[in-house]
């Protein structure tokens, strides 16, 4: 089963580029049933929209962002959406305790849930999650020669 990290939702929401050829080529194979985002993929999203629609100073701008609101809300309402639940908080915590050097707050979020619902990350950034003791990753935006 596979977790998407915000890098791999937003490349699958804009739907275009070389990215998007390889991750929607990888998620045909894979089960619909076994790819799932996370409520902090989400938190994420929004967070960055609302910044742009704090500092919008037109019309234009405010539609944009409201539009990219109801568009992510849309997305995220047909995907299999995964909690930050106690289990994960535990795993979180442990994980903060560890002092895993420069990895962020919401990128250790997005691995305790992925660590405890025993699933693949795939992610780009694999230099800070590479970090994370028991994560295993994939990167499905990355060209595999064969």
């Amino acid at each position: 089963m596979f977790l998407l990290d915000t890098n791999h939702v937003t490349c699958w929401q804009y739907a275009n580029g070389a990215e998007y050829d390889l991750l929607r080529t990888r998620l045909k194979r894979a089960n619909d049933l076994d790819v799932f985002v996370s409520i902090v993929s989400f938190h994420e999203e929004i967070v960055g929209w609302n910044k742009y629609l704090a500092r919008a100073k037109n019309s234009p701008s405010l539609v944009k962002a409201y539009s990219k609101f109801e568009q992510i809300l849309q997305d995220f309402g047909r995907m299999q959406l995964l909690p930050f639940d106690e289990k994960a908080a535990d795993i979180f915590d442990d994980l903060v305790r560890q002092k895993l050097g420069q990895v962020g707050t919401m990128d250790l979020r997005i691995a305790a849930i992925a660590i405890a619902n025993q699933m693949i990350l795939l992610t780009q950034n694999t230099v800070d999650f590479e970090r994370i003791p028991n994560l295993q990753i994939d990167d499905w935006m990355r060209q595999v020669w064969s």
